[in-house]
């Protein structure tokens, strides 16, 4: 139950709604009692053809026996006043009084009901309004290798349905929290009041009722923590799909992955039934189980009117047997709620590895706030690990503030490593990455990244306007600063023959878009932030001859004004570097000029000679 607790911690934000709510059911509860409460008086006046008279109260008698004869007193003098004027119809009067004190509560009652509810729906959107926020915010703040074995769907389903279950398992046990017990207490309570020998009968069946209650709902939530993870699976396979339609048609794989969805979809369905079979088991079981309680009232009641014990008369039972009635509703809601919550726990659990997952990568305290790039970037005896498994070993090297360095070798290198290293998206296990003298892990994170325009090989757009895109992270750009940008990225020109220029919309991914359009708003996204230093990942890669040709061109003249690192498959397009990186294994084979290398006549030549070959 703390791992419950723990997710209602946000109502606390609520507060306010939280009182209202739990005021109105009070007075929701005290209006329920009083309408099922009038069936006495009712039954006294209508079957009992004498007049009921007002018995003297001593000191010594019952609370409810006194309650009782105050309200027939008031009702006596009542149609005492009815005789006087209309002889023969106070009886009558009587009977239309208690009809419409009754409508009366009943009215009261539901609208205090619907108040509670009222007041309910904004404490349950609030707080997963603030559940998803949380969720969402904690995603960005995760480091990459968080992400590294987690699928996609997975979280997209933790965010999307596992949120929506405790919408449904937790939040909405709120309102059960507050009403339902209450409604509990006070209906025995007036039980009690009635008859306390025949309240303590109903006890007996309590503790057997939790027995098999809390024996069903622990096989409840097993179950449901296995459903939760099999939806994930789903969901990251139909995430797979729609992102690999081409490759999956091409190579004729529709059956292959048909079959692997069915077969996860099977499971699925298999745990889902025994989720819906338990958590259906809950009102039949509390059903019967009120039933064995009503008949223990009833016989044990009757029993008492028959011999005349407690002074329980049969419209005392009939009335008793009415309130005790309205228990058995929140008892199943009771017993309904606690299945809902052992899924909600399951849900929790899920959401609780990314809420409470360990932020490895996060500003430090009293972290520098660095506003520009004045000298150099260092890395000194660079070490870093994936899993054990070394991808960089004493990496050395210094790229002067205006310098163009270039980054080259075979694949797994540790090329893209090297700039997620000076990003910070992931830490080195040893030697340091410093930035003007201070190693970027005591930069903020904010006014580190501020510094790095990126341009990835696989170009990230989103389902928005081109100009949007290009403003992407940058707000306060103006449509002048968006267009200038692009006209530098020489993407102007395609931009104007779109439907509604900067307003069109790209699509998801941008697919409405070449790819070679697609990666020159990159370029122009990278144009516009403007930062010191730029990282260049095949931002060329994409791009026909004549388009790589007028970009290299920009994107030359962007470079000489910044300090670039460049990632390069492609040599012809770094062969004009101040510096060229040769990396192997995670290692420095060679570095230079394009020249020097070439003098070497070692990797770098070779890899010079294939691409000619080629």
């Amino acid at each position: 139950m703390n791992k419950l607790f723990y997710t209602l911690k946000y109502v606390k934000g609520y507060k306010g709604f939280a009182v209202l709510n739990i005021v109105f059911n009070i007075l929701s509860v005290i209006f329920s009692l009083g309408s099922i409460t009038m069936v006495v008086p009712f039954l006294d006046y209508l079957f009992n053809q004498k007049n009921v008279e007002t018995p003297n109260v001593t000191i010594n008698e019952g609370f409810f026996v006194s309650i009782k004869s105050q309200f027939y007193g008031y009702i006596q003098t009542y149609i005492s006043q009815w005789e006087i004027t209309e002889p023969g119809s106070g009886r009558m009067h009587a009977l239309i009084l208690i009809c419409g004190m009754a409508l009366v509560a009943v009215f009261l009652k539901n609208l205090f009901r619907y108040m509670a509810m009222y007041f309910l729906a904004g404490i349950r959107n609030g707080v997963i309004k603030d559940l998803r926020n949380n969720i969402f915010e904690k995603m960005l703040r995760l480091p990459l290798s968080f992400y590294s074995d987690e699928r996609k769907g997975d979280i997209m389903s933790r965010i999307t349905n596992d949120v929506t279950e405790i919408e449904w398992s937790v939040m909405s046990t709120l309102e059960v929290l507050f009403r339902e017990p209450l409604a509990i207490i006070l209906s025995l309570v007036t039980l009690s009041l009635i008859s306390l020998k025949l309240t303590l009968t109903v006890f007996i069946v309590i503790p057997v009722a939790a027995l098999f209650i809390g024996i069903a709902g622990r096989s409840l939530r097993r179950n449901s923590a296995k459903a939760k993870n099999m939806l994930g699976q789903l969901i990251s396979n139909v995430e797979e799909v729609l992102g690999g339609l081409k490759v999956l048609k091409s190579f004729t794989a529709g059956p292959y992955v048909t079959k692997r969805f069915f077969a996860t979809n099977d499971a699925y369905t298999r745990v889902m039934n025994k989720v819906y079979r338990r958590t259906d088991l809950s009102a039949p079981l509390s059903e019967f189980l009120g039933t064995i309680a009503v008949v223990l009232v009833m016989f044990y009641g009757g029993k008492m009117v028959l011999t005349g014990e407690g002074n329980l008369s049969g419209s005392d039972l009939i009335g008793y047997i009415a309130l005790f009635s309205q228990i058995i509703p929140p008892a199943k809601a009771i017993t309904t709620a606690y299945y809902n919550i052992q899924k909600g726990i399951a849900s929790t659990d899920r959401i609780n590895q990314i809420l409470l997952a360990e932020e490895t990568i996060s500003d430090k305290n009293n972290a520098v706030l660095k506003s520009g790039f004045d000298k150099e970037i260092v890395f000194e005896n660079v070490d870093f690990a994936y899993k054990e498994k070394a991808v960089l070993t004493k990496i050395n090297f210094t790229i002067i503030k205006g310098q163009t360095i270039a980054l080259v070798g075979p694949s797994g290198g540790g090329k893209s490593t090297i700039v997620d290293l000076l990003s910070r998206f992931y830490e080195c296990n040893a030697g340091s990455v410093k930035i003007d003298g201070i190693d970027v892990k005591n930069i903020s994170l904010q006014s580190l990244r501020k510094l790095i325009a990126y341009v990835p090989q696989e170009t990230v757009l989103f389902n928005d306007s081109v100009a949007a895109n290009i403003s992407f992270g940058n707000e306060n750009a103006t449509i002048s600063e968006i267009e200038n940008a692009a006209r530098v990225a020489n993407a102007h020109e395609f931009i104007m023959q779109l439907s509604e220029g900067y307003e069109t919309n790209i699509g998801d991914k941008g697919n409405k878009l070449s790819g070679g359009q697609k990666q020159r708003l990159s370029i122009a996204r990278a144009v516009l932030k403007n930062a010191p230093i730029l990282i260049l990942d095949e931002a060329t890669s994409a791009l026909d001859t004549e388009s790589e040709k007028a970009v290299q061109i920009a994107l030359d003249n962007l470079m000489k004004h910044r300090t670039s690192l460049i990632i390069a498959h492609r040599l012809s397009t770094v062969q004009h570097a101040d510096e060229i990186i040769v990396l192997k294994d995670g290692q420095i084979e060679e570095q230079g000029t394009h020249q020097k290398l070439l003098l070497n006549n070692a990797l770098y030549k070779r890899l010079c000679d294939m691409q000619e070959l080629v």
